[in-house]
């Protein structure tokens, strides 16, 4: 049997988890050869300018998508933050791995050692982060903090904050402790204060839609949990967002029942979602929580949770705030 060739970009954090992705599927199935290619993104070659300013589609994924569907490699691995909602014909997406640590992690930069906290963060306080979703929710909780523009891979963007330039930076906590820099993290930031985006802390696989034989593969090492909250907050972002990357946030997760309850007690399903103003002065939430029968009825009851959500955000004024996105641009 031929080897499977995994598509990746090339930053340290990307080949970390191409390498996962292998790793399982080498693991799950003896004597499967696996090869991974870099490819060289549009979002990896323009870091001068911001995301919002180079186009909102497919800026990380596009020419991996290119060489799938060319039959160069036969599937592609992503950080399913960065996978836009509505992939190109002929793609389909065939799995995740259990998801990671979701939330967003504050570095402090030599002016900023003593802050644990967003609250912490001194007026004036550039913070680092190509992210509207997180320049907003930073600024709806401490308004004297300067959201700064910051492009780059994780090794840069840690760079950058210890640099003149910043005072600290946010970035995802996942890719931080895939990459062994916990020790940078300040402060793990609430989910109540910054709700992550849309499939933030995944790791998805996609491949040629009706691979049959990848698929297969795959299935061996997905993990369904993950795909019923992360597909449920992609439907938020397909519905909310459709392509501009927006001050949108959506988490979905499985929750236990409350302490002390008996071990056979039911399971929940919860929901945060919020879209936000640029300067987070305005957001609408929605917060949802519902009984989970079990992992067979989550994939239907997430995506019913995040329909509830959608028409909540709708009603509460979120599309009037998306509008300045669709006008602008913008990361989430």
């Amino acid at each position: 049997m031929s080897a499977l060739v995994i598509g990746t970009r090339g930053s340290a954090l990307a080949l970390w988890q191409a390498n996962a992705v292998a790793s399982a599927l080498r693991e799950a199935h003896e004597g499967l050869r696996v090869e991974v290619r870099t490819v060289t993104t549009t979002g990896d070659r323009v870091l001068d300018r911001p995301l919002a300013d180079i186009g909102d589609k497919g800026l990380f994924t596009k020419e991996l998508e290119d060489l799938l569907l060319d039959g160069a490699v036969d599937l592609c691995v992503h950080s399913m933050k960065d996978l836009p909602s509505q992939l190109p014909a002929g793609c389909a997406l065939v799995g995740m791995l259990p998801r990671a640590d979701v939330r967003d992690a504050l570095v402090c930069g030599p002016r900023m050692q003593g802050a644990r906290s967003l609250a912490d963060v001194p007026a004036g306080a550039r913070i680092g982060t190509g992210s509207a979703r997180r320049a907003a929710q930073l600024l709806a909780v401490n308004s004297q903090a300067v959201p700064t523009p910051m492009r780059g891979n994780v090794d840069t963007r840690l760079r950058k904050a210890a640099g003149p330039d910043y005072e600290g930076a946010i970035l995802a906590a996942a890719g931080l402790t895939r990459l062994g820099l916990q020790n940078r993290i300040a402060a793990l930031i609430p989910v109540d204060q910054m709700i992550p985006a849309p499939g933030q802390g995944a790791v998805g696989v996609e491949a040629r839609a009706g691979d049959e034989r990848v698929q297969s593969l795959v299935d061996a090492v997905r993990d369904r949990r993950t795909e019923a909250c992360v597909n449920a907050e992609r439907r938020i972002l397909a519905a909310l967002d459709g392509g501009c990357q927006a001050p949108l946030g959506a988490f979905i997760r499985f929750e236990d029942a409350d302490d002390g309850a008996a071990a056979d007690a039911e399971r929940f399903l919860a929901l945060d979602a919020a879209v936000l103003s640029a300067d987070g002065a305005q957001c609408v939430r929605a917060r949802l929580r519902r009984a989970c029968g079990g992992d067979a009825d989550a994939g239907a009851l997430a995506l019913d949770l995040a329909q509830e959500a959608i028409e909540l955000l709708l009603k509460g004024g979120a599309r009037q705030l998306l509008r300045p996105c669709a006008d602008q641009g913008g990361a989430r």
